[in-house]
């Protein structure tokens, strides 16, 4: 019998009769993924068929005799395979082939033969470590080798030395001389290039080099040399070992060897990642007149670690590219020139404004566009010009008016608050004078003291960047932009991208009941909680004791420790302070009525190691920033999830020798409307599994280098307050129950969703809002045929985000009783036909048929359902946050790029009309010469699947990589259609999902729209690199580009 552990093996009959013995609490079993099911499986006939050759061996049994077992079962496969058995099967003489040259090989007219080509010492279809272990070959003899035999070859180094670069140098110039490409990618991290390997590199025939420059973000650490053979035999490196001398030669390197004959995910995710960088901005190609530029960015890495000003173009990483494309979104979509950008400090928020003024100036050419630029601090107002001479690539952009400075003209002014309002410059320049003005309130700012500027000015943009939306002053600035968030910052994303450090959030567990506590407008009674906290001394006293204690046990060094305790009222701040200082841990308070010399003072101590911690009322965000904070205590409940993310911000800001933030939140029996679920998955950089899943699995999804642990209690509190939540339907009744108390706003679809930052996919995965609100006794009792229908329709339309298709129907919808449906155009049929299928699962081939017709008025004699329908395409249709655009098809199709569809609306919208027939991922409309690719990247059941992961994957926002059905052949008439569709004038779509399933069954289709041929390789299945007509969305491209992570 197997000892106790975990496994992942096949099970056989023998082991199933003995797994039958067991009860069901000691096994753990699950199917074979359908998706995985080749590779599970011809795992394991491979060790069954090695097991049964090795015995024949060790039985004295002849090579022909393992040879004839071979054949036979080849002989069983071969007609399953559609191949000729005879073909396939080993040939008698038992051997390998090793070389073959062609008759024009020059080393034949030297009278060599096929025996002399060079080969590496380790096998090509074997996979093996490289330690500089006795009797191993050396690194640089075999990198050689593998040059000698490679017609392709990618190498990804962090640096490279002329002393490394020479031992290979004779090699790479004979591999490149005989017709070879050769990649390479490095860095100018450190200085640590030779500049002279880089130009002998350049020198070469077939060589592109490319260097990343920008190593405060791109800090390439990967070791990667992979040599590709036509022949199939590709082989990798991958380890330790940068281009130098000691790495390949002498010091204590390990490189694994990969090869593709039994690792062939790996090559693929290889290729896949390495080819994903090659087509990143983050590189830019290097050549002779980029010597100099090179050359400065080495010394100043080695000399001083900065980067000179305008070394590179100042591109938006995707997450700054996706906020651009919303604030697009706001201004084309929806007519919104006031744009709110919510970020926590020091993720980039003055980029993204100078981003978008160079797009704005780029669409008004010829234009002044004069910027004025408010903040508070000078500092702020240096660094934000600099900012916007670096993106602009003008050192002379923009001028001060702080301080001291005063500028000789106004037109691009950064200017702070203070002078601002001394100088009165809406009194003494026109309205219009400014086009674009940006507000930046990253630190303490009462709204009101730029009041009159915004109220007088009537800019073509303006935009707002904050830290702190919600504040405790009931100064917020989000009342100069309607309430109106235009886009934020997830904190994930900037953890991921190195703009705020890593967090290890602990959830301890509090001593202290709050289940009882009452529950007013969306929060617990302030008052109690304070009191619950402070006024029994026994209680507070023995939980002050009980945080010391836990920041002991947490924290890496006490005297180290510069932390923001975060509690509920001043008297709870106070008490805090009082009670450490009491225990020997220096402490202090600061409160709403703390003055800015106050503030200033306590940032020095905390920096200085005076005090060690600050207790602060609530957001903290209204005081003095410190990065240096490594330690945020939460001791209050915090309901408001913007809260707790700019609470928890406080601690994430980048400084020197800050490794981490401690995070230690007491966590305690708490309301059951308390919403804990919330506030983790805003700390989960992906949403595809939900909190319930993560905190069971050891939260796997946490951004980069973060950690979440809960203590056993803290466990079972947040998990029983998650199962009462909003996937359950008395949760569900609950909050829509007490909406408007805790809202104070009318309950409305799109209000209680956004109120509660709920995916509406969770709540119509099973339900309605109209019966849900019944049940919650806040609207009237209704009774409609068509409910159980509409139910199940919502799931399927919750993802309709066409901005066409939605007009269309909100159009329609409301009238549809005085629609003549015959007489409807084309496109808009097929629309019609689209919500049609979506909703009773059938579609219309005759618009005339009474069936139809009655389906549809049913819909308009159900005023409930039909009013729901319309909140949710209105909401819907508000959410869009970017800019669609037609196909371009050369026929009439509703289909838009970049929407979401399902698979029968999109085969409904090429006029399809028997969509369930479908069985495969592509189908081919031969009156429409239209190739339809319908791709899902993960096409396993789990979140990671290497064995199918990199068939299907972005390369760049470009260029897609998609594998082909396994029976297409190359030279077939479908392998030669997709080689030349463009002669012959056919079309290719790419739909792209990234799972099979999401909270409401399938998963919808993005429609990346047309797609050109480049290139493929291989045959059965083919690997084709299409190019896109349109660029793929940087909310988008994450999801696509899956090697990058």
């Amino acid at each position: 019998m197997l000892r106790p552990g975990i496994y992942e093996q096949l099970i056989d009959r023998r082991l199933a009769q003995e797994l039958d013995q067991l009860p069901e609490n000691q096994k753990a079993t699950a199917a074979i993924d359908q998706a995985e099911a080749s590779s599970v499986l011809s795992q394991y006939v491979a060790d069954v068929v090695r097991k049964a050759l090795e015995r024949m061996h060790d039985g004295k049994s002849e090579l022909p005799d393992q040879v004839a077992l071979v054949n036979q079962l080849v002989s069983m496969v071969g007609e399953v395979a559609e191949e000729d058995i005879d073909d396939i099967s080993v040939d008698e003489r038992a051997q390998q082939l090793l070389a073959l040259t062609s008759d024009k090989d020059p080393r034949i007219a030297l009278g060599k033969s096929a025996k002399d080509v060079v080969r590496p010492e380790t096998s090509l279809a074997q996979s093996s470590l490289f330690t500089g272990a006795v009797h191993e070959p050396q690194m640089f003899s075999e990198l050689k080798k593998e040059i000698a035999s490679a017609d392709r070859i990618d190498m990804l180094v962090s640096f490279i030395k002329w002393s490394g670069l020479r031992l290979i140098m004779e090699e790479l110039t004979e591999f490149t001389q005989r017709g070879g490409e050769l990649r390479i990618i490095t860095t100018s991290y450190m200085g640590a290039t030779d500049i002279k390997a880089i130009e002998e590199l350049a020198k070469l025939e077939n060589v592109q080099i490319k260097v990343s420059y920008d190593t405060k973000r791109t800090r390439l650490h990967a070791k990667t040399y992979v040599f590709y053979r036509d022949t199939g035999f590709t082989t990798a490196y991958v380890g330790s070992s940068n281009l130098s001398n000691a790495a390949i030669s002498s010091g204590l390197e390990w490189n694994v060897k990969v090869t593709a004959r039994d690792l062939p995910q790996t090559i693929r995710k290889i290729a896949a990642t390495f080819d994903a960088y090659w087509h990143s901005d983050e590189f830019e190609f290097y050549s002779d007149s980029e010597r100099e530029r090179l050359d400065q960015a080495l010394k100043a890495e080695k000399y001083t670690g900065e980067r000179p000003q305008f070394l590179f173009d100042i591109r938006p990483y995707p997450y700054q590219q996706e906020i651009l494309d919303k604030l697009l979104a706001e201004r084309e979509v929806r007519g919104i020139w006031r744009n709110l950008v919510v970020a926590a400090t020091g993720t980039g928020k003055t980029v993204i404004a100078a981003l978008d003024y160079r797009r704005f100036c780029k669409q008004n050419p010829g234009k002044a566009n004069r910027l004025l630029f408010i903040a508070h601090r000078e500092e702020i107002l240096k660094q934000s010009r600099d900012t916007f001479a670096g993106v602009l690539k003008d050192a002379n952009f923009g001028e001060l008016y702080v301080g001291g400075y005063k500028p000789e003209s106004l037109d691009y002014l950064f200017i702070s608050v203070q002078t601002l309002n001394s100088q009165a410059l809406h009194e003494k320049l026109p309205a219009d004078y400014y086009d674009y003005i940006v507000i930046d309130e990253s630190h303490h700012a009462a709204a009101h003291s730029y009041g009159k500027a915004l109220e007088y000015f009537q800019p073509k943009v303006l935009l707002g960047l904050t830290a702190t939306p919600e504040r405790m002053d009931g100064k917020s600035i989000l009342d100069y932009f309607g309430r109106r968030i235009a886009a934020d910052i997830r904190l994930p994303e900037a953890i991921d991208r190195k703009l705020l450090c890593p967090f290890q959030y602990f959830g301890v567990s509090d001593i202290v009941d709050l289940s009882e506590l009452h529950w007013v407008r969306g929060g617990y009674d302030k008052s109690e909680l304070s009191n619950v906290y402070t006024i029994n001394r026994a209680v507070a006293e023995k939980r002050a004791d009980h945080i010391l204690r836990s920041l002991d046990r947490y924290a890496t060094d006490l005297n180290d420790v510069k932390a923001l305790g975060f509690c509920v009222s001043v008297e709870h701040a106070k008490f805090m302070a009082d009670y450490f200082n009491a225990c020997g841990f220096p402490a202090m308070s600061l409160v709403g009525t703390s003055s800015d010399e106050e503030r200033s003072n306590a940032r020095k101590r905390l920096i200085s190691g005076e005090i060690r911690i600050i207790f602060v009322v609530d957001i903290y965000n209204e005081g003095v920033d410190i990065p240096e904070v490594n330690t945020v205590l939460f001791l209050r409940p915090t309901e408001s999830l913007t809260i707790f993310l700019q609470q928890l911000g406080r601690g994430l800001r980048l400084a020197d020798g800050k490794d981490c933030l401690t995070v230690l939140d007491f966590i305690g029996a708490a309301n059951r409307k308390y919403n804990f679920e919330e506030k983790f998955a805003s700390l989960l950089s992906g949403n595809h599994r939900n909190v319930e899943y993560e905190l069971q699995h050891g939260f796997v999804n946490v951004p980069k280098g973060c950690y979440i642990q809960l203590e056993k209690k803290d466990a079972q509190v947040i998990l029983g307050n998650i199962r009462q939540s909003y996937g359950f339907k008395a949760k569900l009744v609950s909050l829509i129950a007490s909406f408007e108390e805790d809202s104070t706003q009318q309950l409305t679809l799109a209000n209680f969703l956004r109120y509660h930052h709920m995916d509406a996919r969770s709540l119509y995965a099973k339900y309605n809002f109209s019966r849900l609100c019944v049940e919650a006794g806040v609207r009237e009792q209704y009774s409609e045929s068509i409910e159980d229908t509409m139910t199940k329709a919502f799931s399927r339309l919750v993802a309709i985000d066409s901005r066409r298709w939605i007009q269309f129907l909100l159009d329609v919808l409301p009238r549809l009783d005085d629609v003549d449906f015959t007489k409807l155009s084309h496109m808009e049929q097929q629309m019609l036909n689209m919500f049609y299928t979506t909703v009773w699962q059938e579609t219309i081939e005759d618009f005339g048929v009474d069936e139809v017709w009655e389906k549809l008025y049913t819909l308009c004699d159900s005023p409930v359902m039909l009013q729901e329908l319309i909140e949710l395409l209105r909401y819907r249709l508000d959410e869009i946050d970017f800019i669609d655009v037609p196909a371009g098809l050369p026929y009439d199709c509703p289909l838009d790029v970049h929407c979401s569809y399902s698979r029968d609306q999109l085969l409904v919208a090429l006029d399809f009309l028997k969509p369930k027939t479908l069985r495969e991922g592509v189908k081919y409309f031969k009156d429409k010469k239209t190739d339809v690719l319908l791709i899902t990247l993960n096409k396993a059941d789990k979140d990671y699947s290497p064995t199918t992961l990199y068939n299907d994957y972005a390369i760049s926002s470009s260029l897609f990589h998609w594998q082909s059905q396994s029976t297409t052949n190359a030279d077939s008439a479908t392998g030669q259609r997709y080689i030349h569709h463009k002669e012959q004038d056919g079309k290719v779509l790419l739909f792209v999902r990234e799972f099979k399933q999401d909270a409401c069954g399938a998963a919808p289709y993005t429609f990346l729209g047309t797609a050109d041929y480049v290139s493929h390789q291989g045959s059965r299945p083919m690997n084709i690199v299409w190019r896109l007509h349109h660029e793929i969305p940087a909310k988008y491209l994450k999801k696509t580009m899956q090697v990058m992570g």
